[in-house]
């Protein structure tokens, strides 16, 4: 039985899926079923408990996991359906044991079932670590692990047995995507491991490492060469200072930024051609480059992520960290200072102007990208010169102090500002996100005040434009707070909540988060109900997140066909491009087909072919054929419908896109009155 994995351990690996999801429930949503996955419920703040040192460690591990579940609901369905076809052919006396593939899928399947509780075990340590009462070996012990898990799992991922199981294309492009992030994640691991002082690891992790020939501890940064036996990994003590940490995590509502741009002005060239599918595999993350062989000096790194810090702060002790980090700390309630274990007599994060500008001066010494456009209170200009904006960053400052303020007046004046600062400029979008206004204003979008939350994700909207900021706006995981937004937002707020998921979603690797975060159907809602400019919101956010073929599925489900083929009919016609753009890029997928031909769309998209705009005809050619494709029901639909006659127009005198596609089609037609 070829395909099976002998013994069946899909049930186990799913059970730990779910259990390692429910550390962290909402990270990404895992869903029930291949077929229709749940929508992602905002990501709770006590779920991951202990400190902040590994909070995104653990969260963006578990999201990864948490991804992999459509895979082993398919494997798991597919073993069933080998099981029903065997008992089938038994019961003829046609039995078989089926080839090597079964064994082999059997070994890849009993290996992730390790790999994964690993995984389990490691977050369990992770999750409640407390740096206040343990020792830096403890915290080192827990990256390396993190590096080992990863890269297991990258390597399973990697080894998955295609060639025996019966993958769709949708969960294919899935799990490469995870494989690549997991791939990312090991070697930032290996790279932080690299730059640690030598230890004595503690014995589960030698014991480990003696397995591994040629391998010692002293070798730790070798970022490729990780331990393939992780059974140790649940030795490690547990910490006892798991003490879970609450903080209020939402978010606020804000206007648009007129430089979003609109669907008519996105280029759809490549992306509508149905046999040309964009790479699902996530572009590099915004991160400094730290190319092997250059050693960042220590007092360069922050003390709790172990990374060249790009917006460094000092807090009351006078110790000096990355923002995000040290305040993640804060908010978990923490009053102590995490490298001195000092008291802090203020929360106040000073920025370290004086530190900036040696990483800044360090990282073009060694042609390394720099992590912020703002270097020692000034900000590069266009003609290579720079401006002195040390009055605006006080100015911004005070702004985002009064966005915490317990007076409702204040944050209502403090958000409107910076609404409007972040609609004027560039400029000012680096300077409000130097400021740390971003996680505020994300908790701002959970406000009851309209007014507070209307200003909030619109601003959030206007930072997101500028490139360095969609990486920090995802970090304070703002999607869950942004597409509850989109739903019960008021007009205005909604309408700007789609064109930030839009603006968010042009960085591929947060297409699937946005996707498997519930904002799919918010959006078709919105397509079909809101107002004009609401309507056009989701249409383009719909269209981006449409490009990853995993979401394409889900947008069906939710009913997005019915809501095209309503714009293509709409009398005012309105929004016929838009219509048409989308459901081009949906007509690959083989859901979207059916329900293309279900709701009766062919005669209309042969009606444009005749009326439309020369672009309406080009992309209606392209549903076609799409359709048409090795389907002789579809297409001998278009030849009693009369397609033939609008096609040879179309070949003669449309764009050139346009008369390939009316050539193939007429071309598929004469094929068919051949037969």
């Amino acid at each position: 039985m070829a395909g099976e994995l002998a013994g069946d351990s899909t049930p186990e690996i799913l059970a730990i899926v779910h259990d390692i999801s429910a550390m962290c429930i909402g990270a990404l949503g895992s869903g029930s079923s291949a077929a229709a996955p749940a929508p992602t419920p905002p990501l709770p703040t006590t779920a991951i408990a202990g400190d902040a040192t590994f909070r995104k460690d653990c969260t963006d591990l578990v999201r990864r996991i948490s991804l992999l579940t459509h895979l082993f609901e398919e494997i798991k369905e597919l073993n069933k359906a080998v099981v029903d076809s065997a008992s089938s052919s038994e019961s003829g006396g046609d039995g078989s044991d089926g080839d090597g593939g079964g064994a082999a899928a059997a070994s890849w399947s009993c290996d992730v079932v390790v790999a994964l509780q690993s995984a389990k075990r490691l977050l369990s340590v992770a999750r409640n670590f407390r740096s206040n009462c343990s020792s830096d070996g403890a915290a080192k012990t827990i990256i390396f692990q993190f590096q080992s898990v990863t890269w297991k799992l990258e390597k399973l991922l990697s080894n998955l047995p295609y060639d025996h199981l019966d993958i769709s294309e949708e969960v294919r492009e899935q799990v490469d995507l995870v494989r690549t992030q997991l791939r990312r994640a090991s070697d930032k691991y290996g790279f932080m491991i690299s730059k640690m002082p030598s230890y004595k690891l503690s014995e589960p992790l030698a014991q480990e490492i003696s397995q591994v020939p040629g391998k010692t501890t002293s070798g730790l940064h070798k970022q490729h060469s990780c331990p393939e036996n992780l059974s140790e990994l649940d030795k490690i003590p547990p910490n006892n200072g798991g003490e879970v940490c609450s903080r209020q995590q939402g978010g606020s509502r804000l206007e648009r930024a007129r430089s979003i741009p609109t669907m008519s002005e996105i280029s759809l060239a490549n992306v509508t051609d149905t046999e040309s599918e964009e790479n699902s595999e996530s572009k590099s993350p915004p991160n400094v480059k730290k190319p092997e062989g250059i050693v960042i000096p220590e007092d360069f790194l922050c003390p709790i992520s172990l990374e060249l810090m790009r917006d460094p702060v000092i807090v009351a002790t006078g110790q000096t960290y990355e923002r995000s980090y040290i305040q993640r700390w804060i908010d978990c309630g923490n009053t102590t200072c995490p490298k001195t274990q000092q008291k802090l007599q203020h929360l106040t994060l000073t920025p370290n102007y004086v530190l900036r500008s040696l990483i800044s001066q360090w990282c073009i010494e060694h042609n390394i990208e720099q992590p912020t456009g703002l270097t020692n209170g000034k900000i590069k200009k266009s003609d290579g010169s720079f401006r002195d904006v040390t009055g605006d960053i006080a100015a911004i400052e005070v702004l985002v102090r009064k966005l915490s303020s317990r007076s409702l007046e204040d944050r209502r004046a403090a958000v409107t500002e910076i609404r409007s600062l972040s609609k004027r400029s560039t400029d000012n979008r680096i300077l409000i996100a130097e400021a740390g206004a971003i996680p505020v204003l994300v908790n701002l979008l959970t406000s009851e005040d309209v007014l507070t939350q209307d200003n909030a994700v619109t601003s959030i909207l206007n930072l997101s434009i500028y490139e360095n900021n969609k990486g920090l706006i995802m970090l304070a995981g703002a999607i869950p707070s942004i597409v509850q937004v989109l739903r019960a937002g008021t007009m205005e707020a909604r309408e700007n909540a789609a064109a930030t998921l839009f603006s968010l979603s042009l960085a591929d690797e947060n297409k699937i988060i946005i996707g498997a975060s519930g904002a799919i159907p918010a959006l078709v809602e919105l397509l079909q109900n809101g107002s004009p400019r609401g309507k056009k919101d989701a249409a383009t956010a719909l269209f981006n997140l449409c490009i990853y073929q995993g979401n394409k599925g889900r947008a069906i489900r939710a009913g997005i066909i019915t809501a095209l083929l309503k714009m293509l009919t709409d009398s005012s016609k309105s929004m016929v491009d838009e219509a048409l753009t989308i459901m081009s890029v949906l007509a690959s997928h083989q859901e979207a087909k059916v329900a293309i031909v279900k709701a009766s769309t062919i005669p209309v998209l042969i009606d444009l072919l005749r009326t439309g705009l020369p672009r309406n005809k080009e992309n209606a050619a392209a549903i076609l054929l799409a359709l048409c494709k090795r389907d002789t029901e579809n297409l001998a639909s278009l030849s009693r419908l009369g397609a033939a006659i609008p096609l040879t127009e179309l070949s003669r005198s449309g764009t050139e896109r346009a008369k390939r596609k009316a050539t193939s089609l007429l071309e598929h037609l004469r094929k068919l009155q051949q037969v």
